[in-house]
């Protein structure tokens, strides 16, 4: 099976070209199964549908959430259909295995006047005042995902015309940059990045205090810092600015395709779970406007 894996992640690393975070969820979700066919003294090629079953409540009984055993099971399903095309095994043992429902949670969303406070904090009378108020209007502005954010190159931002590429896998799209943010940004690029790097051929859009690319978890700290500054009660998170950044712009009575765009989401399911964000003004809009409401 080690060989298989092996062979495996090569695929989704080349062949797929799967973020780094998504490859380490399949590793970590595959680990964790060899770890239980070894336990049971288990071939990978022998396993069956009640051996998934098995491995299934096996899970559950961890105290598992659905949304985990669902990755799981979508991680396993993809190495058998892997090592299926090779002609490894003579069947799936996953291809009957239903994923647990998972019960779609209603996104924390700040209101317009939390976000204002939110964004008010970093002052931009040092470096890393500067930086961080780049950075905050920017995820607020462009409802890009930290990891999308901290994987960011300085070339990817065009100040000119005022958008931001983001490179997703083996996916692209384009953020438009409200005027906000793109002068946040002019500020931060011009008066604070060349002096925070230490290297000139540092690519990275945002860096630490030491001229590196920030991480997830200095992103992290850094918002947590500035909501404790603003009194905000509400768990913060980058995440949250997304669902800020979405709920937000359909408030204001932006098309939810155009939404689903922005957001890099496959599904518009995905996007449509703002919707209950809507106020009554929105609602009023569309049974004016529409032939059928």
């Amino acid at each position: 099976m080690e060989r298989q894996l092996k062979l495996f992640f090569e695929f989704l690393e080349k062949e797929k070209k799967l973020s780094d975070n998504t490859l380490q969820s399949y590793k970590r979700d595959l680990k964790q199964f060899r770890k239980f066919l070894e336990s049971y003294s288990l071939h990978y090629n022998k396993v069956t549908e009640d051996d998934m079953d098995f491995y299934i409540k096996e899970l559950q009984d961890k105290g598992k959430k659905a949304s985990s055993i669902s990755r799981a099971i979508a991680s396993i399903r993809s190495f058998y259909q892997f090592v299926l095309k090779r002609k490894k095994v003579k069947k799936d043992p996953t291809a009957n295995i239903k994923s647990p429902k998972i019960e779609k949670r209603v996104p924390s969303v700040l209101s317009s006047k939390e976000v204002e406070l939110l964004l008010d904090q970093p002052k931009d009378v040092d470096l890393k005042g500067t930086r961080d108020k780049a950075m905050l209007e920017f995820a607020y502005a462009t409802g890009m995902r930290v990891t999308e954010i901290i994987s960011l190159d300085i070339d990817n931002v065009n100040l000119e015309e005022g958008y931001v590429t983001c490179k997703s896998g083996n996916k692209q799209r384009t953020i438009p940059l409200g005027t906000m943010a793109l002068n946040a940004l002019k500020e931060y690029i011009e008066d604070a990045r060349d002096i925070l790097i230490k290297d000139e051929n540092q690519k990275a859009l945002f860096v630490n205090v030491n001229g590196g690319r920030l991480t997830r978890q200095g992103f992290w700290k850094i918002i947590k810092y500035y909501k404790e500054q603003a009194h905000i009660t509400k768990d913060i998170t980058p995440h949250v600015l997304r669902h800020s950044f979405a709920t937000h712009l359909l408030q204001n009575g932006a098309d939810l395709k155009a939404i689903q765009m922005m957001l890099g989401h496959s599904d518009i399911s995905s996007t449509q779970v703002y919707m209950q964000f809507q106020d009554g003004g929105l609602k009023d809009i569309y049974k004016k406007a529409h032939p059928r409401a």
